[in-house]
């Protein structure tokens, strides 16, 4: 679906563009045109490739989808392919911009994404010094737009796991808080997938040998790479305290466990006495000095009575019981 199609000419918005009439705008000296598409038909993305001559393999990249971030170069045009990451309900959704960029064309392409792009393009409408760069400028605000999406997401990740761990040593939780924290770790994952692979591509915009089209924008590559550098180091920071909250979760079943296990071992020997005791006395021996006395029974059972109460004190005292 065309969002919409516009011309710009020094830094400002030339005119709306019908589909008919791209190619008329695209040879014109300083001026650019900047298509958006939202979930783009097979035939649309034909369409485009035929307008701006976008070569084969990327615009076969953008109609598969499902493509690792990426920044990739064909002759004088690039191709980038970013992940929009959202949370939607607690869930992460993942959607996907892919952007074809030349200095005369922006061609971008949103799938799976209910976040739009059009408080992009009234960004760069407001600043013509910036946009007079061209199309660079527009790839730069586009990547901007999806790395700043990251951080609410990496915030409500961190928030999550502050109540976790508010609740690790509280019992009866420790299922609930390995869930949990599995969970968290897959999210994680998820957006580590979507910043990594970016941060490696952009790190080629800035410094070096940069493509052409970048050569008067590294500034701005250069600060959206250290913006990915920080959400990942944020991300391996989560990442590691997510795996030290597991250890913790399972050092805390392992010691209940053995709390279990130090009952029962009390238990076990409180009546391992008695049941020793009363298998002695059990024996049908004819001659056994306690069989005849008149107060031997109670004196048995007082005596194991005595002797269990002592076993009882004492492993209370040692907090066994």
């Amino acid at each position: 679906m065309l969002i919409n199609c516009v011309a710009y000419q020094h830094g400002t918005r030339l005119a709306d563009v019908a589909m008919g009439e791209i190619s008329t705008y695209l040879h014109r000296p300083d001026c650019f045109v900047w298509v958006a598409l939202k979930d783009a038909e097979p035939d649309e993305l034909k369409y485009m490739q035929d307008q701006f001559s976008l070569h084969e393999l990327a615009v076969e990249d953008a109609l598969h989808g499902n493509q690792r971030p990426k920044i990739e170069e064909y002759g004088e045009s690039l191709f980038g392919v970013m992940h929009t990451v959202e949370m939607v309900g607690g869930e992460l959704v993942v959607g996907e911009l892919d952007v074809f960029v030349e200095e005369n064309y922006v061609v971008s392409v949103r799938n799976h994404s209910t976040q739009g792009f059009l408080g992009v393009r009234a960004r760069c409408e407001r600043e013509p010094q910036l946009l007079k760069q061209g199309s660079a400028f527009v790839f730069y605000a586009l990547m901007d737009a999806v790395v700043d999406r990251y951080f609410p997401v990496l915030d409500a990740i961190e928030s999550e796991l502050e109540l976790i761990e508010e609740n690790i040593f509280a019992s009866g939780t420790e299922r609930a808080n390995i869930e949990r924290l599995y969970q968290l770790k897959s999210k994680v994952t998820t957006l580590k997938h979507a910043v990594t692979p970016l941060m490696e591509a952009v790190g080629k915009l800035y410094g070096g040998r940069v493509p052409h089209i970048c050569v008067n924008t590294q500034e701005y590559f250069r600060d959206v790479y250290d913006h990915l550098y920080r959400i990942n180091a944020s991300i391996d920071t989560i990442r590691d305290t997510i795996g030290t909250a597991i250890q913790v979760n399972l050092s805390m079943v392992a010691i209940n466990d053995s709390e279990i296990n130090k009952r029962l071992a009390a238990w076990a020997a409180i009546f391992a006495v008695a049941t020793a005791f009363v298998g002695i006395w059990g024996m049908n021996f004819e001659v056994m000095p306690e069989l005849h006395w008149k107060y031997g029974y109670p004196a048995a059972v007082g005596f194991i009575t005595l002797l269990c109460a002592y076993l009882y004190y004492r492993f209370r005292k040692a907090g066994w019981l």
